[in-house]
């Protein structure tokens, strides 16, 4: 989940079920169980990409991934346009060290610092050891920032800067060039492209996470593909969005905490 416009397009996440309108949406596509990967299949940092391979969208080996598998498969699970698709192809193959390459693999996109990069919401630096493992602990502390049930894009935003500080506290290595940010981006905006409303920049926290533990559409929890087409314009407007929330810079006027000011006295 760490890959430039393959995170914004992808690496495009309740207690209850849905809470968009079903009518936004179209039924799942047919034909693609979800079969868990086998000790000979690759699969690399991008928790939407392996998702693909585990339902066979993508080849389930995770190698071969040429542009044509790759635009009818992202249009297939998750309704991309095909330029939009290309695109994702194109920055993907960045990763193949080969020449003029005419694909990927899942694997490639391990490499540090490639397309791969520190402070992922849920994989451990390269420093630390496996950068493509999905890590409990990492993701646990990305939670603690989802403070509700339908996450916004300052949530998201706060768990992208903690864990970029945590990364750059005790990551002797820690690299965040303006590209890495760039990707980073993508990776936080992917879980509302794919799973979330894309006018009011939310998504329900409970697709996010089964998503992320298991590698897997949450169909089970009601989730099925949206009707509407997406877009480059689509990706910028919410990349727009993120970063803005990004920033710790405010406007002049405190933020207003609903808690009691005990100093006061008498805090409303």
């Amino acid at each position: 989940m760490k890959l430039s416009v393959l995170q914004i397009i992808l690496g495009v996440a309740s207690a209850t079920y849905p809470t968009y309108p079903s009518s936004a949406h179209n039924a799942a596509p047919s034909g693609h169980p979800w079969i868990a990967p086998g000790p000979n299949d690759f699969r690399g940092p991008c928790p939407m990409l392996n998702t693909l391979a585990n339902h066979g969208f993508l080849p389930h080996d995770g190698k071969n991934i040429t542009q044509d598998v790759t635009v009818n498969a992202l249009g297939s699970a998750l309704n991309f346009n095909s330029s939009l698709a290309t695109l994702m192809f194109q920055m993907a193959t960045i990763a193949n060290p080969e020449p003029n390459a005419t694909f990927f693999t899942l694997d490639q996109l391990n490499v540090h610092n490639v397309l791969e990069h520190d402070a992922s919401l849920t994989r451990s630096d390269a420093y630390f050891g496996n950068n493509h493992i999905f890590n409990e602990t990492i993701f646990e502390e990305t939670e603690k920032y989802w403070t509700a049930e339908i996450l916004d894009a300052d949530m998201l935003a706060n768990s992208k800067v903690a864990r970029q500080l945590t990364s750059k506290a005790f990551n002797p290595n820690y690299t965040f060039t303006s590209r890495i940010n760039d990707f980073s981006l993508g990776e936080v905006i992917a879980p509302i492209v794919a799973f979330g409303d894309l006018q009011e920049a939310k998504v329900n926290k409970t697709l996010v996470e089964y998503w992320i533990r298991n590698e897997r559409l949450p169909t089970e929890l009601g989730w099925s593909k949206r009707s509407e087409f997406i877009t480059l314009e689509i990706i910028g407007s919410l990349v727009s969005i993120l970063n803005n929330a990004t920033s710790l810079i405010t406007t002049a006027t405190p933020i207003v905490s609903r808690r009691r000011d005990l100093h006061a006295g008498v805090g409303l």
